[in-house]
């Protein structure tokens, strides 16, 4: 897609964006000229077989890395050359995060962990983020385990913990990175819904990488990626066919 900076119906995007690592011979370009962007209020998919750049193309996006050259934009903010404060700052007010290993603050119970990005951004919340907190706890099943820490609880719960805290501040955008990577199939899957449900309910933009077809099916938009360059850009698709394309990729290569 054609992307330019004053198209602020995205909440990120990259332009002619390319990412390398190490000099010589042993130069690896993660990434290579990419033009894309993230919808406002859309659940968008990346996949991409191992190595293909999309965990890179995250990362760039959230602020996480930097890019080689190119441009990038979190909403009209353009972030390419920002200093690590600036960048710090800014994910912290404007970027949800949630991982494949929950990153949960073991230390913290429930409630502590869904208060930490306000207590890190040195305010509390507003009347406003206190009743989508509440909505979250109740709608998320998480009413009797606000006293408990991480490691009492399950997988699942830990999962939904991270989502609340990711979703509990309204960010421009939460990049979810392999979300349902440590757990089973049936929890993995409510998990999923639960991003969905943040996508069509709340209007919250969400980026997803991962691997697994069942996970990108629930997805709005899905993006493909491979040797570091944006190959595809399609539709929700079931995970059949998200499968059929993956195999065309993987053969092609």
């Amino acid at each position: 897609m054609d992307i330019t900076p004053a198209d602020l119906g995205l909440v990120a995007r990259l332009v002619d964006a390319s990412k390398s690592y190490g000099t010589g011979d042993n130069r690896i370009t993660a990434l290579d000229g990419v033009s894309v962007g993230l919808r406002r209020g859309e659940f968008t998919a990346i996949m991409g077989p191992s190595g293909s750049g999309k965990s890179t193309l995250m990362h760039v996006m959230a602020g996480l890395d930097t890019v080689t050259s190119g441009q990038v934009w979190l909403g009209d903010t353009e972030i390419t050359s920002l200093r690590d404060s600036q960048l710090t700052v800014l994910r912290r007010r404007r970027v949800g995060f949630v991982f494949q290993s929950f990153n949960l603050v073991p230390g913290l119970d429930v409630a502590g962990n869904l208060t930490l990005p306000f207590e890190l951004d040195g305010r509390r919340p507003t009347v406003q983020e206190r009743v989508l907190m509440d909505e979250l706890v109740d709608s998320l099943g998480l009413g009797a385990r606000m006293r408990h820490r991480p490691h009492e609880l399950s997988g699942g719960q830990q999962q939904r913990v991270a989502i609340a805290r990711a979703l509990v501040t309204r960010p421009d955008v939460v990049f979810a990175d392999e979300p349902t990577g440590n757990l089973d199939s049936r929890t993995g899957r409510e998990v999923l819904a639960l991003l969905a449900t943040a996508s069509s309910q709340y209007g919250q933009s969400i980026a997803m990488v991962t691997h697994d077809p069942v996970a990108a099916s629930y997805a709005d938009r899905i993006l493909f990626l491979a040797d570091g360059r944006l190959v595809h850009d399609r539709g929700r698709s079931s995970a059949e066919e998200i499968s059929r394309f993956m195999l065309t990729m993987e053969s092609a290569r």
